[in-house]
């Protein structure tokens, strides 16, 4: 259903009520979705959505669909929804909620009704106000964006990249894929150093540039020059870079500012206690946007596809008064560039002592520790020695236990 074809429950004039509404209409939503039916949730489950396309997959976005090598990254097929009994409201963001009525306010005026009301709205890119509008300025975040970057980068010869995070990585990977010159701008010492330190930064620095891509580390972008298209990109060193498409990959922000005035906590993404609640009643919150309270008491939003199926588990399971499902200790996420999966088990800090254990000079295997213990690996094309590393991690073995063998 698109936006502005809303009913009224028995005929009636108020609200349409549903049990579930969950705001947002991606992985965390779909997730969400899935796990109440499986649950036996026989309620009205509603979702809704900014964008007009059903639910589809975003890491392909920077990836394969992209490069042109799939043409759909639908999460579920056509029939899914009307199967599960999931009503799909498109087109249309959320605009207000009112805890105390229980209702969501939709940008067309439309006000839905909720028992359970389920925030899972992303994330929203970063962009540089000061680049202005000039064509060919391009971020990649939704499903629209990478129909518009595919479509620039066909006819690109250069591009520059700002920004060295997983995105601004893929996203240069891609383009040489398609034959484009590539710089990537990044204002650390390496890319992913925020991420993953910069030893094994370094290592990914040094597979960009053999793939060919100019990376440029350790300072900034000044400004984006040119007529009705970019043209130009000047650091803040003075050097200037042609370009005919600059892609601006600095990071992105929960998406929350709909939530102004709702009375649902918000810091750094939607408040949350262990299993999902929010500070309002009957509101949830699941994914990017959400900062769970972890083991430690600590508040940690994690941006990592394989995530959410956990947090679903365990925020569906406490919302229906069953058994909460402890979400696993260990956090997992990789990113594919070129031939190269990069995965990344537990969480490793900047400050982490780095211990490089299997080096070709291509692909890699790094053990991160702190206070003595194992508390990360990252690696490089050699999945089978990550895998083997959840357990060590998990239990929090001492670094000798796992440097000894190596």
């Amino acid at each position: 259903m698109r936006c502005g074809e809303g009913r009224l429950r028995d005929g009636g004039s108020g609200p349409v009520v549903n049990g579930v509404v969950i705001v947002g209409a991606g992985l965390a939503a779909v997730r969400t979705a899935e796990q109440l039916r499986r649950n036996g949730y026989t309620d009205p489950i509603t979702v809704v959505g900014a964008e007009e396309h059903p639910p589809y997959d975003r890491p392909p976005l920077s990836k394969q669909m992209l490069r042109g090598e799939v043409d759909s990254v639908a999460l579920k097929p056509a029939g899914f929804y009307e199967d599960n009994g999931i009503e799909l409201r498109l087109g249309c963001p959320a605009r207000a909620v009112d805890v105390a009525a229980h209702t969501v306010t939709l940008a067309d005026g439309e006000v839905l009704g909720y028992d359970q009301l389920v925030i899972a709205t992303g994330l929203v890119p970063n962009r540089i106000p000061a680049f202005g509008d000039l064509d060919g300025i391009c971020v990649l975040r939704s499903l629209d964006d990478c129909v518009a970057l595919q479509y620039r980068a066909a006819k690109a010869r250069r591009a520059v990249v700002i920004g060295a995070g997983f995105i601004g990585c893929e996203v240069a990977a891609s383009l040489r894929g398609l034959g484009v010159q590539v710089v990537l701008v990044e204002p650390q010492p390496t890319p992913l150093a925020s991420v993953l330190g910069e030893q094994a930064g370094a290592l990914i620095a040094r597979l960009h540039r053999d793939e060919g891509v100019d990376v440029r580390t350790g300072v900034a972008v000044d400004s984006v020059s040119g007529g009705e298209r970019v043209e130009a990109v000047t650091l803040a060193d003075g050097s200037v870079i042609e370009a005919d498409l600059v892609v601006v990959g600095i990071g992105s922000r929960p998406a929350t500012d709909w939530l102004a005035g709702s009375h649902v906590d918000v810091a750094d993404g939607v408040v949350c206690d262990a299993v999902g609640r929010t500070s309002a009643p009957d509101v949830w919150a699941i994914g990017d946007v959400a900062s769970w309270r972890d083991a430690t008491g600590a508040q940690v939003r994690v941006e990592h596809w394989s995530n959410v199926a956990d947090q679903a588990k365990t925020l569906v399971a406490a919302m229906l008064n069953s058994e909460a499902v402890v979400s696993p200790a260990v956090p997992y996420f990789w990113s594919d560039q070129y031939d190269i999966k990069i995965q990344c088990l537990g969480r490793p800090r900047s400050g982490d002592t780095v211990h490089l254990v299997d080096d070709d000079g291509r692909r890699f295997l790094a053990y991160y520790e702190r206070d003595g213990v194992l508390i990360a690996v990252v690696g490089a094309g050699i999945p089978e020695k990550v895998r083997t590393a959840r357990a060590g991690i998990a239990a929090g073995v001492p670094i000798s236990d796992v440097l000894q063998p190596a």
